[in-house]
């Protein structure tokens, strides 16, 4: 009897440090993340108040981009503590929330296309550049990646809607808003087709790239720069699908395995988008000077 008593306190000890070392890196991921907001923020001020960068299709679609993966990370980091506190949400907040979440994960790979595509018309017609890649063409393309990343979401919630009325207040996840197999069929399509068209559409235009940087002389250095930024987006498309590794523990309950959901959530759903502004914003030579300008004269 005090052999099974000690095996039980010990099982609480464990639990409850398992609990604090999850909790560590709950408050890690949050402290991260206003880091990452801190940045975020100092990247668009620089983009806005800068007239050259404020009227570049490039930079507005990269402004969009970061805009995008912090609605992604609140919304997500939302989703994820609702659920690691317990916190039963309406049905429609919460597929609301959700709607927001998954439709900002897909908008990301749509843009790195269009800035792969833009790198493209940049090297291979140089001379209509500025005709094709403008500021309103760049918004219309933005109209066009939101469109398409909801189509899904709205498929969704025809499959779900007659089952609202069922639906109690809930813990907010996917698994909870699954209620038809064909949830799962549209989702896992949709997948498919989005990230296998968007890494041949980065593969075309890092292949194309490359060919025009070895038939130029004087201009290689800027072509070769440009295939480099092409294989950045398919780096950062890479990045985003790490975020899939993390519904290997959404089968499992919270209290199951709580460190490893903890860090699975922060290294394959937080980390790619908190490596954005450092991947692309301190790369970038008009940027950087900026960033160190504003502080070099805060100081």
């Amino acid at each position: 009897m005090s052999n099974s008593r000690g095996i039980s306190n010990n099982v609480t000890e464990i639990s409850l440090a398992t609990r604090g070392s999850a909790d560590s890196v709950v408050f890690l991921t949050l402290f991260c993340f206003c880091c990452f907001l801190y940045s975020i923020v100092v990247i668009l001020r620089i983009i806005y108040v800068t007239p050259h960068l404020r009227d570049n299709a490039r930079y507005l679609l990269f402004a969009h981009m970061l805009v995008n993966d912090t609605v992604y990370l609140v919304t997500g980091l939302l989703l994820f503590l609702g659920a690691w506190y317990l916190i039963y949400l309406p049905v429609p907040f919460c597929y609301f929330t959700y709607t927001v979440a998954t439709s900002t994960y897909r908008v990301t790979p749509y843009n790195l296309a269009v800035m792969s595509l833009e790198r493209y018309v940049a090297i291979s017609f140089p001379l209509r550049h500025a005709e094709f890649c403008t500021v309103r063409n760049a918004t219309v393309a933005i109209v066009v990646i939101w469109t398409v990343a909801l189509i899904p979401n709205l498929a969704d919630f025809i499959t779900i809607s007659s089952s609202f009325g069922k639906l109690r207040p809930m813990v907010c996840s996917q698994g909870a808003l699954s209620v038809t197999p064909e949830q799962n069929t549209i989702r896992t399509l949709t997948f498919t087709i989005s990230f296998t068209l968007v890494a041949l559409i980065i593969l075309f235009t890092y292949i194309k790239v490359l060919l025009v940087a070895g038939k130029i002389g004087s201009g290689k250095s800027f072509a070769i720069k440009a295939s480099k930024t092409v294989m950045l987006h398919a780096f950062q498309l890479l990045l985003c699908m790490t975020s899939l590794l993390s519904s290997i523990t959404e089968r499992y309950p919270f209290n199951t395995i709580l460190i490893l959901t903890v860090s699975t959530f922060l290294l394959f759903t937080c980390l790619p988008r908190f490596l954005s502004p450092i991947i692309y914003g301190l790369r970038d030579e008009v940027i950087r000077k900026n960033v160190m300008k504003l502080y070099s004269v805060q100081h």
